[in-house]
């Protein structure tokens, strides 16, 4: 993080003509299992990644929001009393979204500073790392400081599902901002999209010898485009027809009944939805007694729920998946969105070379791009650098 921090500090001086006066950070995050249950009310088991956003910041004597990044050109201003939805755009509808969300939760926008803010990232961007909810994090963390909010990590992570369900556009739930802010080393981040009461459980790679290899399918994705929102909608009906708030209220037994209620693919939606909620219950109770170990085949039946029920997968994504497991992985599945983005394996850390390599004659021998591999580490979630 050495280097972004520089790049950070480096670029702020450059945009701005001053130094900042500090900066802050915020993870990436993977999800381990439980995709798409979180605007469903149910449970997921993400963790926080060491690959993180970095924030320089430093107020204004005047009502005025500079922000500016090191993938853009072009600073974005604007003033506090213009900011309003209508008025954001692009990438910086990210940073400057949040600034209007935290006036929905709390902050006085009328009387508080300006700010400049230069934003640097090694969050991969379409991988389903979840880069926006890293902008999202770093800038809520350094607005509740510099604004003196005294905000929770709770309210913070509403305010950035809040910013990209209103300001973005992307209908997702509050997953990636929990997991950006409440992450810990070496550690998932249970968290129960209802009550919103999360629980960091010893992840246990470290002693263990494995890696969590993440397989960047080099197809992007967008979650405010239609095939995220459609499911979500898909949800919504299935909840509706069987007569609960949401999809969190059934169970496995349930299925049955849904399967005479429903048209096949909506009731292929709510299955995927009901039986992931019990595959993260069994892999935080698996994680507890037998170690990460022994979750591969939970990983593996979760991707086979997200390409057949779901349908979110794309043949990369089905190929790194299947090579994977066929090389040495322990257990892998896509994760994140869906509709491209990355996969992750759960891998023995001295496999990890052969698993590479094996992927990428895959996808070689298929005529697809060449997917970026590498290594992520369960992280910190976002704070205050220096």
């Amino acid at each position: 993080m050495t280097n972004l921090c520089s790049s950070a500090r480096a670029g702020f001086a450059a945009r701005f003509g001053r130094a900042p006066d500090g900066l802050w950070s915020a993870p990436g995050r993977v999800n381990l299992i439980g995709e798409h249950t979180d605007y469903n009310e149910g449970f997921v088991l993400p963790l926080a990644i060491d690959r993180r956003t970095i924030v320089a910041l430093a107020p204004r004597d005047d009502r005025l929001m500079r922000v500016a990044s090191s993938f853009a050109e072009r600073t974005v201003e604007l003033g506090l009393d213009d900011l309003i939805p209508e008025n954001l755009a692009d990438w910086s509808a990210y940073p400057l979204g949040i600034a209007w969300a935290l006036g929905q939760f709390g902050a006085d926008l009328g009387a508080v500073t300006g700010f400049d803010a230069y934003i640097v990232s090694d969050v991969p961007v379409g991988a389903g790392l979840s880069s926006s909810a890293a902008i999202e994090c770093a800038v809520a963390v350094a607005l509740n400081d510099l604004w003196q909010l005294g905000l929770e990590l709770r309210t913070l992570a509403l305010a950035g599902q809040f910013a990209e369900n209103q300001v973005v556009g992307a209908p997702t739930g509050i997953m990636d901002q929990s997991a950006s802010l409440l992450g810990r080393v070496d550690a998932v981040v249970f968290l129960d999209c209802r009550s919103l009461h999360a629980e960091v459980i010893p992840l246990g790679c470290d002693p263990a010898g494995l890696d969590l290899l993440i397989i960047d399918s080099q197809v992007s994705h967008a979650h405010s485009t239609g095939g995220y929102a459609s499911r979500r909608a898909s949800c919504e009906l299935g909840a509706r027809l069987m007569g609960v708030p949401a999809l969190r209220d059934l169970g496995v037994s349930d299925l049955a009944r849904a399967a005479e209620l429903l048209d096949d693919e909506t009731f292929r939606r709510v299955r995927h939805i009901v039986t992931e909620n019990q595959r993260v219950l069994e892999t935080v109770q698996t994680l507890r007694e037998q170690g990460p170990t022994a979750i591969g085949a939970l990983l593996d039946a979760s991707h086979l729920s997200m390409r057949d029920d779901f349908e979110i997968s794309v043949p990369e994504l089905d190929l790194a998946v299947e090579t994977a497991r066929a090389a040495g992985a322990i257990g892998a599945r896509m994760t994140g969105g869906g509709f491209g983005g990355a996969a992750i394996a759960l891998i023995p850390s001295g496999l990890r070379p052969v698993i590479e390599a094996a992927v990428g004659a895959a996808f070689t021998a298929r005529g697809y791009v060449a997917p970026v591999m590498f290594v992520v580490r369960a992280a910190d979630g976002a704070h205050k650098v220096e």
